[in-house]
């Protein structure tokens, strides 16, 4: 097939505005999939979280044939990428791959954050946007309104948005001639040095990391010697092949081709998304821009609920890994918790998901401390500390300055929550930069804020206030001077690592306050009185007590003199302030749960 007969494009749309419904009538219409074949209504949506949860958490690559209205067959590949502003990057890599990209916007709903967010990448990566209104069939459908954002926000005419219903078919037909006659053809020189962009990579357990790419340049085959510019690894090409419903092996692909590639790679780390793929000799002398390693944002503590259980978590983690290269862990211990995994996360989706696929997948019943963020702690000898676990703060007198991540967040809302939003933004340390108003129904507000702020609560609350029509997009911005303290929880005196938070010095003592008579609610009564201490270093800031189950010692006294009834109580409270020094505070495991439902 010629490079005048191939088209590469995406699909960029907000959470549940029709996009993997879109790609399923594609594949019906392109006969890529038969109807008796569809076993969901999102094919390409594979994962039960996914169908679950109507998102994409998983890249996926598919090739359609098909016949044009100009009587000439051609190749569509599609690549549908994860709307989720945690994955951008993946994203970003997924419209490098590409020529083409199909913006659907719901028309009930109107543009959202997220879909600005990712059509100001597929704009930057120079693609070709056909805009799509989809679910024009609705009722609640507002085709003018909606249209006129569109057309104000991509500056193109009303006639270039093509009417769509995914779900009922209207449209389907328009848009795959719009993706042959408006999306470009790719380019590429099949004689010029191999170069080939990684946009996603699976592990299979017979054939090792298998890798999603799309031809740049040159022609790659099997029996090549290949190089992975980024992590320099070198491998031989046992299969390549085109992607289909399943793998579809191929003597070779050429420049323009989207595919896949097995070279018997151990690792998913060594197939890193946008890595570039070169012949190991005669190979290209640059790599295609743009790669950067997977950074995390958001860590957090991963424990076993029994501490039986911590070979059987490693194991787990270690087969989640394999088709996630994003996801971080190290082992570490707390006092509190025994043996668990210090873990990064791109941000609280993915943290969410990695969560629910060790309950479902590895039935992995765990405990996860208050996630944070990474903190640079400038110490008074001059050396940068990067602390991503509260425990490991330095003492207050030894801590010059304490720097925290900050990230530029867009809030589109309607109107009338625009008071309310602001209210939230202004109590989680929001810099207010700009309004503007996309129509006299919604707004488009920009923000500064800590990331710390908004990991913990921010997008339910955001939901919350707005009855679930605002949308939040953010980006990491810079890292900032703050007055940030370590906030430790202490147990008649003893520190419990597994409590420790960072807190602006602002809010320590309200934090502190509700922590305290939070755990007063759940740590069960002892035989003695136990002390819940909030304390910023040697400075505590707030307690509360649990008093001791009293035992009637004096029941046995039937009359007599008094002093033998105090006798036996000194008795009595001398036993018990033996007890508090040796006894040992059994804290639940709700206790730590709890901490996360703390609302402010």
């Amino acid at each position: 097939m010629t490079l005048d007969k191939i088209r590469n494009f995406c699909i960029i749309a907000h959470i549940d505005h029709g996009k993997s419904t879109l790609a399923d009538k594609l594949l019906l219409e392109t006969h890529t999939i038969e109807a008796r074949e569809m076993s969901n209504n999102q094919v390409l949506d594979d994962m039960a979280l996914e169908q679950e949860r109507g998102i994409t958490i998983k890249l996926h690559a598919i090739q359609m044939k098909y016949l044009g209205l100009d009587g000439s067959d051609y190749i569509y590949n599609l690549i549908d990428t994860p709307g989720h502003v945690d994955f951008t990057y993946e994203v970003s890599r997924s419209l490098t791959a590409c020529e083409g990209a199909l913006l659907v916007v719901d028309a009930s709903q109107g543009v959202e954050a997220q879909t600005i967010a990712n059509l100001f990448l597929a704009i930057d990566a120079g693609l070709e946007i056909i805009p799509v209104l989809n679910k024009v069939d609705l009722q609640s459908a507002m085709i003018d309104e909606v249209s006129q954002q569109i057309i104000e926000l991509i500056g193109c005419k009303k006639e270039d948005i093509i009417l769509a219903s995914a779900k009922s078919g209207i449209g389907i037909t328009d848009i795959l001639e719009a993706v042959r006659l408006r999306v470009p053809p790719p380019q590429g020189d099949i004689t010029a040095p191999l170069r080939c962009l990684i946009f996603d990579s699976v592990f299979d357990s017979y054939r090792g990391s298998i890798v999603y790419m799309r031809v740049f340049d040159g022609t790659i085959k099997e029996g090549d010697e290949i190089l992975f510019m980024a992590t320099k690894q070198k491998y031989r090409v046992e299969e390549v092949g085109t992607l289909r419903m399943g793998r579809e092996k191929k003597t070779q692909l050429l420049a323009g081709d989207v595919g896949y590639l097995i070279a018997g790679v151990k690792d998913v780390k060594d197939t890193r998304v946008g890595d570039t793929v070169t012949h190991f000799r005669g190979g290209a002398p640059e790599a295609i821009s743009g790669f950067k390693l997977a950074k995390p944002m958001v860590f957090a503590g991963l424990y076993p609920q029994s501490a039986e259980d911590f070979a059987m978590l490693r194991d787990s983690l270690d087969k989640l890994a394999l088709n996630d290269s994003s996801l971080i862990y190290e082992p570490e211990s707390s006092v509190a918790l025994g043996f668990g995994f210090r873990c990064g996360f791109l941000g609280l989706l993915h943290m969410e998901i990695i969560q629910e696929r060790l309950d479902r997948e590895f039935n992995q019943n765990i405990v996860t401390t208050v996630p944070n963020v990474e903190y640079r702690v400038m110490t008074t000898k001059g050396d940068t500390v990067i602390v991503d676990n509260p425990s490991s703060m330095p003492e207050p007198g030894r801590i010059e300055y304490v720097q925290e991540p900050y990230i530029k967040a867009q809030i589109i809302v309607p109107t009338e929550y625009v008071g309310a939003i602001m209210k939230l933004a202004n109590d989680r340390r929001g810099i207010y930069k700009t309004v503007t108003y996309i129509d006299t129904t919604r707004a488009d507000i920009h923000y500064e804020f800590p990331l710390s702020e908004i990991i913990f609560d921010f997008y339910d609350k955001l939901k919350s206030i707005s009855r679930g029509y605002a949308s939040l997009d953010y980006e990491f911005l810079e890292y900032r001077e703050s007055d940030l303290v370590k906030l430790d929880i202490l147990l008649n005196g003893d520190p419990v690592d597994a409590f420790s938070t960072v807190v602006h010095r602002d809010k320590a003592f309200e934090w502190g306050k509700k922590l305290c008579s939070k755990l007063r609610e759940l740590i069960p009564r002892q035989m003695f009185e136990i002390a819940i201490q909030a304390a910023i270093g040697a400075k505590i800031i707030a307690r509360e007590t649990i008093s001791a189950m009293r035992k009637d010692v004096t029941a046995k006294c039937y009359g007599g003199d008094i002093s033998r009834k105090r006798k036996l109580l000194e008795k009595q409270k001398e036993g018990k302030k033996r007890m508090k020094q040796v006894g040992r505070i059994e804290v639940p495991q709700e206790a730590f749960m709890a901490v996360l439902q703390i609302s402010d």
